[in-house]
C-alpha cells in the first residue's frame, strides 16, 4: 500500500457492539444495552455559515448547536461533488460519483437502485430503515423498509410525496411535514428492531420560502455584505463564466419574490405558476400581507446599480434565513420527542447537508465550484446517551468527507464494511481517538456541464493547507492553485507563481495519488 492511502483496516473498530465497548484499558466506555439506532437528518443547500455553532455572524440556530454540543461539530467536513443528487448517491452508497454512476442532475441517468448500499446492508444486519423527504434520484428507492419521497425537488408549500402506492398531496409547510411523518414512523415502527431513519429535508434549497409564522422573521436586519462580494475574478476564467451572480443571475420574481405586472423577468412564470399556485388563500393572503408592501418599497426605491445589487443580496439573506429558521424549529420538535421517548439514550444523530451554499461570497448564490463555500458541508453528531466517558461538545479537526457516512453507519450496526466502499468509519473520530493514518487530503470531482449555472467541469484536491483544482472540457484547460494560509478567501490563483513551483510539483503528484487510488479516469 503506497503511503498516501488510508488503511481502513486501521480505522475500523471490532464489528460486534459487545467488542465495540470493551476496549483496551483508558479508552472510553461504548457499549449500549441495546443496538444503536440511527437517525440521518440532511438538509438541502444549508451553508454552515448560516449555523451559530460554525458561524455566529448571521442568526442563532439553537437546536442545531445542541447537537454539537451534546456530540462533536466536524470542522473539516467536505463533499466529494457539490451537487444535490450526486451527493445523495455518494451518501447511500460510500463510493464516488463516477463509481456508483450518478455524476449529475441534469441529464444523466437514474440512480441504479440495483447497486449495493448501506441501508440494504443495514437491512441485512437486522435494522429497519426508512427515508421521508427529497431523495432526488430519479429512481424508486430501494433497501427501505418505508418510504415516502418528494418528487424532484418538492415543493415549499402543500408539497406532494411519493410511495409505493402512489402520489397524494399534503397540507402545509414542507419542513412541518416531514418532521410529522418523522416522528410518525417512530411511533409506528416496529420496536423490537434497530432503526436506521432517514429525514431529507427539502430546505433551504432555492426559492427559500419560510413558513408563514415566520415571514416577519430578519426584516429588520441589515447583513454584512461578504469581503468578496464585489469580487472581479482576475486569474480565474472559470469563476468569470459563471451564471450564479446575484447580481445578473439571482430572479427579481422567482428568487425574491418582487411580483408585479411592471416587473418582467425570466422565471417569473416559475414562481407564479409554481409554489405560488400551490398556496391556498388563506397562505397566499399571510404572504401578501408581509411581501406586498416589500414590493410597493421597491418599486416606489428605483434602485439600480450597486444599490440595487446589495438590495438584492438583503433580501436573499432574509428569506434563506427564514428557512433556516423553520429548519431548526424542526430540529427542536424532532429532540423533543426522542427525548420524551426515551430515545436519546441510544441514538446516534447525525446532521449534514447535501453540500455547502454561498451567502454572497464571490457576489453568488447556489454552489458546484470546489471553492471551499460549497465543498465544505456541516456534519454535527449528537452521541448516543449510552456512551459514556466520551467527551462531548468536541470540534473534530480530521477531514472527512461524505464517503465516510455509510461505513460509519455500517460500522455502527455492527456489519461488515464491504471493500468497495471508499470511504472510511468515523467512529474513532467519535470516540476521540487520533488515528496515526487519517487522511492528509480530499479528492473533488464535479461532471454537470453544460448545466444550470454554467459551473464548468472540474477535479482536484485539497489538502490542510494548498488546493489544487483543474477546470476541462471543450473550450476550456486550466489550473488554478491556493494557499489557504494565505489566502482563505481564494481571490488568488498562484498557479504560475514561481515561488509556489514545489508546492504545485506536490500538489500534481498528490491529485494523480488519489485519482489512482480513487480509480477515476473521467475527463
Amino acid at each position: 500500500m503506497n503511503s498516501f492511502m488510508v488503511n481502513k483496516s486501521l480505522l475500523l473498530v471490532p464489528m460486534s457492539l459487545s467488542a465495540f465497548g470493551a476496549s483496551a484499558k483508558n479508552k472510553p466506555d461504548t457499549a449500549c444495552d441495546k443496538p444503536l439506532n440511527i437517525i440521518y437528518i440532511m438538509t438541502d443547500d444549508h451553508s454552515f455559515q448560516t449555523i451559530s455553532c460554525y458561524d455566529g455572524r448571521y442568526n442563532r440556530t439553537p437546536n442545531l448547536d445542541r447537537l454539537a454540543r451534546e456530540g462533536v461539530r466536524f470542522g473539516n467536513s467536505f463533499v466529494t461533488n457539490s451537487i444535490s443528487g450526486p451527493s445523495r448517491a455518494v451518501l447511500v452508497t460510500g463510493k464516488h460519483s463516477h463509481k456508483n454512476g450518478f455524476l449529475k442532475n441534469e441529464g444523466g441517468q437514474p440512480f441504479d437502485g440495483s447497486q449495493q448500499t448501506f441501508p440494504k446492508l443495514l437491512q441485512q444486519n437486522g435494522y429497519q430503515t426508512a427515508l421521508i423527504g427529497k431523495w432526488h434520484l430519479f429512481s424508486t428507492p430501494t433497501g427501505f423498509d418505508h418510504w415516502e419521497i418528494l418528487p424532484g425537488q418538492g415543493s415549499y408549500y402543500n408539497p406532494d410525496f411519493i410511495t409505493s402506492e402512489g402520489t397524494h398531496r399534503e397540507h402545509g409547510y414542507v419542513t412541518n411535514i416531514i418532521t410529522d411523518k418523522g416522528i410518525d414512523y417512530l411511533e409506528n415502527r416496529d420496536k423490537s428492531k434497530p432503526f436506521c431513519l432517514m429525514l431529507h429535508h427539502k430546505a433551504v434549497h432555492r426559492i427559500w420560502m419560510s413558513d408563514t409564522c415566520d415571514l416577519r422573521e430578519f426584516e429588520d436586519r441589515t447583513f454584512p455584505v461578504p469581503e468578496t462580494f464585489w469580487d472581479d475574478y482576475a486569474g480565474r476564467p472559470a469563476a468569470a463564466d459563471q451564471e450564479m451572480s446575484i447580481d445578473k443571475d439571482m430572479d427579481l420574481t422567482y428568487d425574491l419574490k418582487m411580483l408585479d405586472s411592471t416587473i418582467l423577468t425570466p422565471l417569473k412564470g416559475a414562481y407564479v405558476w409554481g409554489e405560488r399556485a400551490r398556496m391556498t388563500p388563506e397562505q397566499r393572503a399571510q404572504w401578501d400581507s408581509v411581501y406586498q408592501p416589500l414590493i410597493d418599497r421597491f418599486l416606489a426605491d428605483s434602485l439600480s446599480g450597486k444599490e440595487l445589487v446589495e438590495w438584492k443580496f438583503q433580501r436573499y439573506m432574509r428569506d434563506y434565513l427564514k428557512s433556516v429558521k423553520s429548519l431548526d424549529d424542526n430540529i427542536g420538535r424532532l429532540m423533543e420527542y426522542l427525548e420524551k421517548e426515551g430515545l436519546l439514550e441510544n441514538t446516534l444523530i447525525v446532521y449534514a447537508s447535501d453540500q455547502g451554499f454561498y451567502m454572497g461570497e464571490h457576489g453568488w448564490f447556489d454552489k458546484r465550484f470546489m471553492y471551499e463555500e460549497s465543498l465544505r458541508t456541516p456534519l454535527l453528531i449528537r452521541l448516543p446517551d449510552c456512551w459514556k466517558g466520551v467527551e462531548r461538545g468536541r470540534v473534530v479537526r480530521e477531514m472527512v468527507q461524505n464517503i465516510d457516512y455509510a461505513p460509519t453507519f455500517l460500522t455502527l450496526a455492527g456489519a461488515t464494511v464491504p471493500e468497495d466502499i471508499q470511504g472510511v468509519s468515523l467512529v474513532p473520530l467519535l470516540k476521540d481517538e487520533k488515528p496515526k493514518s487519517w487522511r492528509d487530503a480530499i479528492y473533488y470531482h464535479y461532471y454537470e456541464f453544460p448545466g444550470e449555472h454554467h459551473v464548468r467541469r472540474h477535479y482536484g484536491v485539497r489538502t490542510d493547507r494548498y488546493k489544487l483544482i483543474h477546470f476541462y472540457g471543450d473550450d476550456i484547460d486550466t489550473w488554478e492553485l491556493y494557499d489557504l494560509k494565505t489566502d482563505p478567501t481564494e481571490l488568488h490563483n498562484r498557479y504560475d507563481d514561481p515561488k509556489l513551483a514545489k508546492v504545485r510539483a506536490r500538489m500534481h503528484e498528490r491529485l494523480e495519488q488519489l485519482r489512482e487510488q480513487y480509480d477515476d479516469r473521467t475527463e
